[in-house]
Formats: C-alpha cells, sequence, structure tokens
C-alpha cells in the first residue's frame, strides 16, 4: 500500500508505485478539499472536482511554464512547445491547433482517412492471421493522420513511424529503456519533421493547402517571426503523436467490448448517438493520464489550504474520473451516463479540463472521441476469436495498458449479418486497488 507522507517527505516512491492509484490513495487516507504532498523535492498540492479544475486552469492562479519537467518536454511534448506556454503565446499558438483539429469538416476527414486505412488493413488479414491490435491500430492511424496531415509517408514507413510515435508516449513517466527510447524516438521524428518543413519553405516540397503541414511550416509567432525549423516539428508532432495516442483508447474500447458484450448490437447497428457515449465512457472508465501539473503563480489559498507562490498544483484526472460524487458506481463501466447529453468540462477530464480555446485542455479531444466513437463501430462489425492471454490493466504502469496490447486472432468482418464473433478468453477486469498488479511492467 501507498503510504501517506507529510509534506516535509518526498513521496516519490509513492507515485512510482502507486501510479495512477497514487494521488487516490492520498485522497482516501486524508480527506478534505486537497492533498498536501512533496513529489520530487517539490512541495505539491493535489487538487480534484469541478471548483478544482476551474481554479487550476485559471491563469491567474496556476501557470504551466517551468511545471512540465524536462523529461516529460523530452519525450512527450518536445521543448518549446505549446504546452509550456502561458497567455497571449499560448493562445496565439494554440489558435493553429485549434483550427485543425476542432473544425468538423477537418475531424470528418480526418476520420475517414483512418477508415480507408482500417479497411485495408483489415482486408490483409482477411484470411484470419493473428493481429495485435494495439500495433495494427497505432500503424492505421498513423497513415490516417500522416495522409490528412499531408506528410508524405511511404507503407515501408508506417510501422517504424508509427513505432516511434508510440514509443513517446510510452517512455515519458518512467526511467530505463522505455524512456530512452522515448527520446530517441523524439529525435528522429523532430529531424525528420525539420527537414520536411525546411522543404517545403525551399519549394522542394509542396504541402497540400490548409494541411497541417501548411499550416505549422506557414506559421508565425506574435512578432510576425515564423517559427524554426526545429520548433515547427516540434509542433507538427505534436499534431500527429497525440492522434496515433488514440491506439491506447481502442485498445480500451475492445476490452470493454470483450468484458461488456452486451454493448455490441447497438454500436453494431450504427447507433452514432450511443458510440459518442461508448468513448466518452471508455475515455473517462479507463487510465490515460494520471494527473496534470502548474505552478502556483502567487501565494494562493485553496479552500482554506495554503499555496505558496511556486509550488507545485496537481489535478487528480484519475480520481476526478473515478470520483463517486460525480459519478455513481464510478467503476461500472456504463456508456448510458453520456446518452443524450455532452459531457461538463468540468467533469469528464480524462485529457484535460475547462475550455480548450482559452486554456490548455487538448485542442484534439473531438479528434480523440470522433476516432473512438469510429473504431467502437468497427470493432463491433467485426468478426474475430480473443485467445488466451494477459488482458488485466496495471495501474502501476503509465501509460496503462493490457500487457498482451490485445491479441485478436481469426479476424474477418461480419458482413452484413449481425455476429458477436467468438471470445474466448476471460477478460480481466483492472484493478483498481491503491496499488495496480505487478505484472505488466517494463
Amino acid at each position: 500500500m501507498v503510504e501517506q507522507h507529510g509534506p516535509s517527505l518526498d513521496d516519490i516512491l509513492g507515485l512510482m508505485l502507486g501510479g495512477y492509484a497514487w494521488l487516490p490513495a492520498l485522497w482516501r487516507r486524508e480527506g478534505g478539499p486537497a492533498v498536501q504532498t512533496r513529489v520530487m523535492g517539490q512541495r505539491a498540492l493535489a487538487l480534484r472536482g469541478p471548483d478544482a479544475v476551474r481554479f487550476f486552469y485559471d491563469e491567474r492562479h496556476v501557470r504551466r511554464h517551468t511545471a512540465i519537467p524536462e523529461p516529460v518536454q523530452g519525450t512527450l511534448f518536445g521543448h518549446r512547445a505549446v504546452h509550456t506556454l502561458d497567455g497571449a503565446e499560448h493562445r496565439h499558438r494554440k489558435a493553429m491547433f485549434l483550427s485543425l483539429l476542432t473544425d468538423p469538416r477537418r475531424v470528418a476527414a480526418l476520420v475517414d482517412q483512418v477508415a480507408v486505412a482500417w479497411d485495408e488493413a483489415i482486408a490483409t488479414n482477411s484470411e484470419g492471421r493473428q493481429i495485435v491490435l494495439f500495433d495494427e491500430a497505432s500503424h492505421v492511424i498513423t497513415k490516417g493522420v500522416c495522409g490528412w496531415a499531408g506528410i508524405p509517408l511511404d507503407d515501408a514507413d508506417v510501422a517504424p513511424v508509427a513505432h516511434d510515435l508510440t514509443a513517446m508516449v510510452d517512455g515519458f513517466a518512467t526511467l530505463g529503456p522505455r524512456h530512452w527510447r522515448a527520446r530517441r524516438a523524439r529525435g528522429r521524428r523532430e529531424d525528420w519533421l525539420g527537414a520536411l518543413v525546411d522543404q517545403v519553405r525551399t519549394g522542394a516540397v509542396t504541402a497540400p493547402a490548409g494541411s497541417a503541414l501548411d499550416a505549422v511550416a506557414g506559421h508565425r509567432h506574435r512578432d510576425g517571426q515564423p517559427m524554426d525549423a526545429e520548433l515547427a516539428a516540434v509542433e507538427l508532432l505534436n499534431i500527429i503523436r497525440p492522434t496515433v495516442a488514440v491506439s491506447w483508447f481502442v485498445v480500451f474500447t475492445a476490452h470493454a467490448l470483450h468484458r461488456w458484450p452486451e454493448h455490441r448490437d447497438r454500436l453494431r447497428a450504427g447507433d452514432t448517438g450511443y458510440a459518442v457515449a461508448f468513448a466518452h465512457e471508455v475515455r473517462r472508465f479507463y487510465p490515460f493520464a494520471p494527473f496534470v501539473g502548474g505552478r502556483a503563480v502567487t501565494d494562493l489559498t485553496w479552500q482554506g489550504q495554503h499555496v505558496p507562490a511556486g509550488s507545485l498544483v496537481l489535478l487528480d484526472i484519475y480520481g476526478q474520473n473515478h470520483d463517486a460524487a460525480l459519478w455513481p458506481n464510478p467503476y461500472r463501466f456504463d456508456p448510458q451516463r453520456f446518452v443524450g447529453r455532452s459531457p461538463d468540462p468540468y467533469e469528464l477530464i480524462p485529457q484535460g479540463g475547462a475550455d480548450p480555446s482559452t486554456g490548455h485542455r487538448c485542442p484534439g479531444e473531438d479528434v480523440t472521441v470522433a476516432l473512438l466513437a469510429a473504431f467502437a463501430g468497427w470493432l463491433a462489425r467485426l468478426d474475430y476469436t480473443v485467445p488466451e492471454q494477459d488482458l488485466t490493466i496495471s495501474l502501476r504502469r503509465i501509460p496503462a495498458l493490457p500487457r498482451s496490447r490485445f491479441v485478436l486472432t481469426d479476424v474477418r468482418r461480419s458482413g452484413t449479418s449481425p455476429t458477436s464473433g467468438r471470445h474466448t478468453a476471460a477478460a480481466e477486469p483492472i484493478d483498481h486497488r491503491p496499488v495496480g498488479r505487478t505484472h505488466g511492467q517494463d
């Protein structure tokens, strides 16, 4: 079990052992409106709840500048990325992302590109060969998003690019081999896309008008100066990398369909509203981001708790998405929670909270939901076997994923005849205890 420590003791070991369950375990021990702790030598206050989301995303209270550790910048976001900015500079650069990722027509076009790649992949596996769903999804989404973004990508390069994009996500929250794989992957892909941006700017390569490549290559800072090619590569990666990270949610979607096959019929029938609700519940129920952090702008008070200037403020994402005060029976998978209603942006926060146009909430959330809703339908309409494998999901591992990455065999379309497929493995639950299971750790 994770032991509670006062703010005088560093709880980095508790974080490493508890993973997603670290902050929820502290909440259970301390109670109250906030949890005080210390991590990586810094005092930290953890918050959760709709009011906490409003407080956290108010730039008068909390800012991201200097709050994102270098290991996260060196793997997940990239140095000087939009995530590290605040105020007018942040809003100016984020407007570029919003223009690309929130326009319904652009989102639909991206889903269409991924759909084509998915159809090709399923046709390739029409003879019933085995696939690892995580790998297949990452390849399919990489091919689709690069085509949509205007990034030239040969078929032979899809797998290595997908491997690097997922490695950046897989290694951001750990030390050791996963972390160094992520750093090397980022270096390769920044070099690749930086050279591509240079070619666009010199006219050697033509970026499709209105594409992400066109937008990033032509983007200018508030002072009118263009981004240097290295930074342009960082931000181009911050469009395609998070999109490919939807592969984690695709596996969770398959996991949910396997554990609760009663949802397949409505998805297979093409109930789009239910597919969106299903996507939201996947994002709420399954572990993705454990928390996000910022720094207190000045001396603050949060519901009686002192927040010193410069101290860390953590928003407990996993804990809030499983808070019984917000979600009755929070460990029950229930898409009906979101049928006929849009989630409150201050309650459901799997990719951050508040308004994406003004704060740090992920601008690609619409893309994530659209892709997940589509994948839910695509998977429901497949006939396949789930062989015996390790499908448990450890809360110690960040980012979490079934160790087997979800293996499917005998994959083929079910055609117009509805079928639930053949499912032979007993799906394992997520272990929501304060300390997750030890298997699945690298």
